[in-house]
């Protein structure tokens, strides 16, 4: 009786504060700032004050029929943004503000909800349905609102029940199952939900708007329907249903049922056998004759069993085995489904080539082109041939770029002994081509010559495509080409850059691109100072080329070159400081331009870096590149922090010990980045920079390392900081004790905690998440790399500190060992930390070991692993466990 008074007591109250809350919600949309701002605030408060009832009264706006459209709109927006966000830690801070709201208040706000599926506008139905689907994701997992589903489903089992609320009904089940996991849902929940879609999707619903809903509503639930597609009669009828609802008169219906066949595709690609034959004649069909945005989920189909018979393909090559059976749906429709693809080709846009993003049949129909490539081999080759042939000598430029774009797209897939040759007959034609009056031609011409570098050129090869003989002449065309119109000339470097990596491997200390790289060099400057297109692409392109020229180029033979090349990209570092910034949009290029030219200077750094003697040009210009270093972290940008902070990494690892001199000044900026938790890519670079400078100063970094250790020590401790940046926090406590040695005795209380948290963390972490597996191998990978590196520190006059954090690291790496999903990775640093255990501990190694055998498991896994080349560890690393074996003499 208490209860019930409560709740109408504050359903009462709710409605007393509705009143004015609708002229609150009016007045937040008003367009005088003034009006707006002090309703805002006001809302804000209201919020903060007493945030059940805040919840309550957006509810009770939401359903009521009297309420103008525009607050009730305002009313759910809000009331959704108050259960979920993008970050991660604030959403599971709505989750648990939520969770503390008074149950009776939370039961009238899913009623509210509930009631408001059956509103005569629409808007207010669907922001109640995705309202619904948020309050789902947090209250079922925790087995609560059970009554939901069925309250639902009752929906659409009520006789003469309105479309309207049978369409709002559906988009929530479709909004539920795409928040919440297929195992909080009982299996006949499950089979309610797809029954109820299913009849939703029947032609005699006379409401396309509710079957449109129901289709929509499959697709999010075909997650939960493993149960059902193993059961070939509930199968049978769902692939009919939708194969019938892909030939609905109404576009929208057609096109959203493709879409489930996509994701069925890439689902329960295990079940398809039997309906193969109709799927293709079905995707024909629409990809032929149907509408643009039908044809191209016709396409997408295809495009994703390529990917699962690719993903098979590589899973049995990895390991001889697979979690699906390989049926070779492409190569069975080899014959029929390439020459389908092939036609898409033709149907080029006028302008595809200009517009960033484009999506068309012929980019759909060339996507999937390649995904069968890569899927069949050498057996693509003599299906495409006959198209190139036929259309490349064609007067129209249709014809032309489409036998162009098809050889390009087979370029990767079939082995180099199949395509060398056709490579070769080709190539003048294709070098000519870049000449073509049609920019369409010359695009995908540059893009072509792109690919053959990319997958066919090496300097190790056996079958060189690029020879003293040809390359005088494709240097000649590229290097005129990259003057051609922006779209043209961005393909070429592009061209440029995969035909340098290809000598990134020449094993010589002369390349024969050598001769070519100042040319290469100056044509790459001027193309990133191009005025003729707005398109920061170009300039991006022009400059990541650069660095993979550098990257790739032969030391010492071009040292002077690359040491003018320094001087250039620090005095136009230089001249950014002095541009005029009058906008926001000047501050973004500006920022853009000094990312980039720090870009390159970190790369010319990594490669003088390889050589004693080009080392001498680093020394000559350091002092200047630090200034210019600490200015540009004046500017305050977040691209250009992360990019100067790299630049200052490859620095100190270049110029070691003499890097001290520029820590007093560096320092400030470090710690901002350190501190940087909302921009946590600068924050992970800081911490990586850190590494970089512990290996060049080792106790030269004392006196910072309180500064650092604290500021990291406090990353680690804020639920703020985004997760990824943890592991290498771990990473860096090794490098710094590997710099400091005995020193690190002062963090022992701290970090060891720290560390153990980790380790504990490390078993709670969700197994059945790829995500989280991932993550978990990184912490794992870096918590052992922090224990070997405060190991190595101590071994030579603190061991003993180590002994009681010995046994809980051991009981810690047999957990690892026994989990068969750790990486390679893992397993290394796994190896590598218990040979530092027996390194440090010496003979206390001894009485470690003698109750544990996990590790000779190990030592035989990692024996087995060097038989096997493509899994082996490096050699340095087993000669390191054999020692280990006779150290411990276990």
């Amino acid at each position: 009786m208490a209860t019930h008074l409560r709740s109408l007591i504050a359903y009462l109250s709710a409605i007393n504060v509705a009143m004015e809350i609708t002229q609150g919600l009016l007045s937040a949309q008003s367009s005088d700032g003034q009006i707006r701002t002090v309703a805002e605030a006001t809302l804000k408060q209201f919020q903060e004050q007493n945030l059940p009832h805040f919840l309550l009264s957006l509810s009770v706006e939401l359903s009521s029929e009297q309420k103008p459209p525009e607050s009730r709109r305002l009313a759910g927006i809000i009331l959704k943004n108050s259960l979920d966000a993008k970050d991660a830690v604030w959403k599971e801070e709505l989750t648990q503000k939520w969770v503390s709201v008074d149950a009776s208040i939370k039961a009238q706000i899913k009623e509210s909800l509930l009631q408001t599926l059956g509103s005569s506008v629409s808007e207010a139905r669907h922001t109640s349905s995705q309202v619904i689907a948020k309050v789902a994701s947090i209250e079922i997992p925790r087995h609560e609102w059970q009554v939901l589903i069925g309250r639902l489903l009752k929906n659409m089992t009520q006789p003469d029940a309105p479309a309207p609320l049978k369409q709002a009904t559906l988009e929530a089940l479709g909004y539920v199952c795409e928040e919440v996991c297929p195992q909080d849902l009982e299996q006949d929940q499950v089979n309610a939900v797809l029954t109820a879609v299913v009849q939703g999707m029947n032609q005699m619903e006379h409401s396309s708007e509710v079957r449109l809903a129901a289709v929509k509503a499959l697709y999010n639930a075909l997650d939960f329907a493993q149960t059902n597609f193993e059961n070939e009669v509930e199968r049978n009828f769902i692939m009919k249903v939708v194969c019938e609802t892909a030939m609905s008169k109404e576009l929208e219906i057609r096109q959203a049922a493709l879409e489930c066949l996509v994701s069925v595709a890439s689902t329960y690609y295990e079940y398809l056998e039997p309906y193969i034959q109709s799927l293709f004649d079905l995707t024909a069909n629409a990809v032929r004759v149907d509408e643009e945005p039908v044809a191209l989920q016709a396409i997408e189909f295809w495009s994703s069993i390529c990917d699962e018979e690719i993903q098979i393909q590589e899973e049995l090559g990895e390991d001889g085995g697979s979690s699906s059976p390989h049926f070779n749906f492409i190569k069975q429709a080899l014959p029929v489904l390439v020459p389908l693809m092939l036609e898409t080709l033709l149907k080029q846009e006028e302008d595809q080539d200009q517009e960033d993003g484009v999506w068309n049949l012929s980019m759909a129909g060339g996507t999937c082109l390649g995904l069968i490539a890569r899927t069949v081999g050498d057996a693509i080759v003599p299906l495409v041939m006959p198209f190139v042939e036929n259309n490349i000598t064609k007067s129209d430029w249709r014809s032309h770029e489409a036998a162009t774009f098809a050889f390009g797209l087979i370029l990767e897939g079939p082995s180099i002994e199949k395509l060398a040759p056709l490579v070769h007959a080709g190539l003048e034609f294709l070098l000519n081509a870049m000449k073509h009056q049609n920019s369409h031609v010359k695009d995908t011409t540059a893009w072509t010559l792109g690919r053959i570098f990319e997958f066919l050129h090496s300097a190790s090869s056996e079958y060189a495509i690029l020879t003293t003989t040809n390359l005088p002449r494709i240097m000649s065309v590229l290097l005129e080409g990259i003057r051609d119109a922006p779209n043209v000339a961005e393909k070429v470097c592009g061209a440029i850059y995969f035909l340098a990596q290809g000598y990134e491997d020449d094993g010589s200390n002369s390349s024969m691109l050598t001769p070519y790289l100042g040319d290469i060099v100056s044509a790459l400057l001027s193309t990133s100072d191009r005025t003729d297109t707005n398109n920061a692409r170009l300039r991006s392109s022009a400059y990541e080329t650069l660095n993979e020229v550098v990257r790739c180029s032969s030391l010492p033979e071009t040292s002077n070159m690359i040491a003018h090349l320094l001087h250039e990209i620090m005095t136009r570092l230089s001249k950014t400081l002095e541009l005029q910034i009058v906008s926001s949009e000047d501050r973004e290029k500006q920022s853009d331009l000094q990312a980039l030219l720090c870009g390159v200077i970190q790369v010319i750094l990594q490669k003088l870096s390889y050589s004693n003697e080009a080392k001498s040009i680093i020394f000559q210009s350091a002092d200047q590149m630090m200034i210019l270093f600490l200015q540009v972290f004046a500017c305050r940008s977040s691209t250009v922090h992360e990019e100067a902070m790299l630049a200052i990494g490859a620095l100190a690892y270049a110029t070691g010990p003499e890097f001290a001199k520029c820590m007093q000044e560096f320092y400030k900026y470090l710690e901002m980045g350190l501190q940087n938790f909302e921009e946590y890519q600068v924050c992970s670079i800081s911490v990586g920079v850190v590494g970089d400078i512990c290996r060049a100063l080792d106790e030269k970094v004392l006196p910072f390392c309180d500064g650092i250790m604290s500021q990291l020590l406090k990353d680690l401790s804020s639920p703020m900081l985004h997760r990824s940046v943890k592991p290498p926090i771990f990473s860096c406590f090794g490098d710094i004790a590997l710099a400091i040695s005995e020193h690190f005795e002062k963090y022992i209380p701290f970090a060891m905690p720290m560390l153990q948290g980790a380790a504990e963390l490390c078993y709670q972490l969700d197994v059945n998440d790829d995500d989280m597996q991932e993550y978990g191998n990184q912490l794992r990978r870096s918590i052992f790399e922090a224990y070997s590196g405060i190991l190595q520190g101590f071994k030579s006059s603190k061991s003993a500190l180590m002994i009681p954090y010995a046994s809980p690291l051991l009981k810690f790496i047999e957990a690892v060992v026994m989990d068969k999903n750790r990486d390679e990775e893992v397993t290394k640093a796994a190896v590598a930390v218990m040979g530092d255990l027996a390194d440090t501990l010496g003979p206390n190694t001894k009485v470690l070991f003698k109750d544990v055998t996990f590790h000779m498991d190990l030592f035989g896994e990692c024996f087995r692993s060097d038989n096997d080349q493509s899994t082996s560890l490096d050699g340095d690393e087993m000669t390191g466990k054999v020692d280990f074996l006779f150290r411990c003499q276990l």
